[in-house]
């Protein structure tokens, strides 16, 4: 070795052996508290931090690469590099621990409404987090701040002068052979720190048995809140610890030398230090995915897909273009995969058990049936979710979608499917028009089992107008089931309605007939006045019975019930008034007419006022015709 080489190894030695960390560790009893240190903010001595940088450049330079790495060496030039690199891995693990800024994860949360398309639930609250930027940004102190690119938004967890030492202690570690060591050191400081921000995000540490073991309603909150969790982590967390990677570690040649392929220098600090958050992380939406499907997660689960899709352009920027992280991204796209397949799987499910819903008890009264709001409600929310829902449903319902009974239940009977083009309608709106068709065949079974016809009738009435008008009602339902359908299930409903009216009225307007009242001998004196007294007889009967009845059957619909009102008293009123008419003289000629004419018109049509309240019939002071 030159003369002059010497002495600038010897030079070296001497500023870098004044901070041997042993030595400082043993003069302080061990506890290196209070151990001074270089790169300490403020405090630090800048000067001195050059002078040892320098120092370290020189020994890097001139020491032999075997002496380098050999601890029992004797060479002062190596044993001086391997104090260097002590101190360097203790002043890299200092700033890293002592220089991060403090993270607010209330800013952070702030991230999880925001969306390069624009999330359809939190446009507002989009607003309200880009609003609030210029606040935090301008925010004295240790406090982090923030720049929005697109949907990312990257957080200084750092201050630069402090990113600046860190790449000036790692290009020393790496170019003296330490760069696994630096990595290390890294990763064991800002590991914790990413799980500890998931956790203030409100990410659970869950098993995949653990989320399954969940009560949904439980875990349909879980979902809201990892929703929110994921996009705060994702494009806070997760991007601002790979853009620190990048200024710490992007032009270093942390690359092992025998690997097979070069990798980007920055993505083995970043994917030590997320790439276990991040498995956490998407875990939950994993157990999601796989767990059991039932039609009430339906909608979560759509979000949940959602969430993921506006997520995977940022986890693509974040981790797909670095070979040793790009696997979370590969499981983050799986996923979303799987969450389709649940989805369609779960419309499936809900199709099967609206059809084999059970048929064992009428509802009272001849109501809605609980089935029915279910479903359509249900159908109403698919038709909010059209969006989605028509990218993942590609397919139509046929006769090969409709699942075989299992074990011993009897295999159903499915209705027919009469679904218009295909070219003209999207696989979604049949799915829904099939839902509805397997409801009405469903309903038709429920239907039998009133002992009334009349009641059966009249609850397949209510129940068709509750489908109708729930169509009507939303404009994406219509849309999806179409107008020309919609008029069949108005024309079912109305039909229903005819069949009610004719099988429960028509034998009490069959009493105001005058078919068998006439006896032969001349028309105007041949009225059977026995014959007589006993069809007023009959209608008292059977308005009396069907107004004790029909009472207590209930039409939900205050509309629907005045206008089943009023089309029965159109028909009963005039039939009643034309026949008292004809014939309340030839009764009220004899004994006791107060015994068969009973009823004014204006009774009948009190009384009509207590029909289909769903209650017994309320005591009217019905003036009567003969007191």
């Amino acid at each position: 070795m030159e003369a002059s080489a010497a002495a600038e190894v010897e030079a070296a030695e001497r500023v870098v052996m004044r901070w041997d960390s042993t030595v400082s560790a043993a003069s302080s009893g061990g506890g290196g508290g209070d151990e001074q240190m270089l790169f300490d903010g403020a405090a630090a001595d800048r000067a001195e931090a050059e002078r040892f940088l320098r120092a370290v450049d020189d020994l890097t330079r001139l020491a032999p690469a075997s002496a380098a790495r050999s601890p029992r060496r004797a060479s002062s030039a190596g044993g001086a590099l391997q104090v260097a690199m002590a101190r360097l891995e203790d002043e890299f693990r200092h700033v890293l621990s002592a220089r991060a800024l403090d993270l607010e994860v209330e800013a952070l949360a702030g991230l999880s409404s925001l969306s390069i398309a624009g999330d359809r639930r939190n446009s507002d609250a989009t607003t309200e987090a880009d609003d609030d930027d210029g606040s935090v940004s301008s925010s004295v102190g240790r406090r982090s701040s923030y720049r929005s690119m697109q949907s990312i938004r990257e957080i200084d967890l750092f201050p630069a002068d402090a990113i600046s030492d860190l790449h000036a202690i790692a290009s020393r570690m790496a170019a003296a052979g330490y760069a696994r060591e630096c990595v290390q050191v890294y990763a064991s400081v800002r590991k914790p720190a990413v799980d500890s921000a998931l956790r203030r995000l409100g990410v659970e540490k869950l098993s995949i048995a653990d989320v399954q073991r969940l009560e949904w309603d439980a875990l349909e909150a879980k979902i809201r809140r990892w929703i929110r969790a994921a996009r705060a982590a994702v494009r806070g967390v997760f991007a601002s610890e790979r853009r620190l990677c990048f200024h710490i570690f992007h032009d270093l040649p942390l690359c092992d030398s025998t690997a097979a392929a070069a990798v980007a220098n920055h993505d083995a600090p970043f994917s030590e230090a997320v790439k276990g958050a991040a498995l956490q992380l998407f875990g939950f939406a994993e157990a999601i995915s796989i767990g059991r499907r039932s039609p009430e997660k339906l909608f979560k689960i759509i979000d949940l897909h959602d969430a993921l899709s506006d997520l995977l352009p940022d986890i693509s920027d974040i981790f797909a273009a670095s070979k040793a992280a790009e696997s979370i991204y590969v499981q983050a796209a799986e996923i979303r995969s799987r969450l389709a397949d649940a989805v369609r799987g779960i419309l499936s499910e809900f199709e099967n058990a609206v059809l084999r819903d059970p048929s064992k008890t009428p509802v009272p009264g001849g109501t809605i049936h609980p089935l029915t709001r279910y479903v359509m409600n249900y159908s109403s929310l698919i038709s909010d979710y059209k969006a989605t829902l028509s990218e993942l449903i590609i397919s139509r319902p046929s006769a090969g979608s409709r699942t075989a009974a299992e074990g011993n239940e009897p295999t159903p009977v499915f209705p027919d499917l009469d679904l218009p083009d295909p070219d003209s309608q999207l696989p979604l709106a049949a799915h829904l028009v099939w839902i509805i068709v397997v409801l009405e065949h469903n309903l038709e079974s429920k239907a039998s089992l009133y002992k009334d016809a009349a009641l059966s009738h009249l609850f397949l009435m209510n129940n068709e107008h509750y489908i109708v008008h729930k169509v009507k009602d939303s404009a994406e339902l219509r849309a999806l089931v179409g107008d020309e359908y919609l008029k069949r299930l108005t024309g079912k409903f109305r039909q229903s309605a005819t069949s009610y009216q004719r099988t429960a009225w028509l034998k009490i307007l069959n009493c105001l007939r005058d078919e068998g009242l006439h006896v032969s001998g001349g028309f105007s004196s041949g009225i059977s006045k026995s014959a007589l007294r006993e069809r007023f007889k009959a209608f008292n009967a059977a308005f009396e019975e069907a107004h004790r009845v029909q009472s207590a059957w209930y039409v939900p619909d205050t509309q629907l019930r005045e206008e089943l009102r009023i089309s029965i008293s159109e028909k009963l009123l005039p039939a009643y008034r034309s026949f008292l008419g004809r014939f309340r003289h030839h009764i009220e000629n004899g004994r006791h007419p107060e015994l068969y004419i009973k009823y004014s018109v204006e009774d009948l049509e009190m009384a009509m006022a207590d029909f289909f309240e769903g209650a017994p019939p309320s005591q009217h002071n019905r003036r009567r015709s003969h007191g």
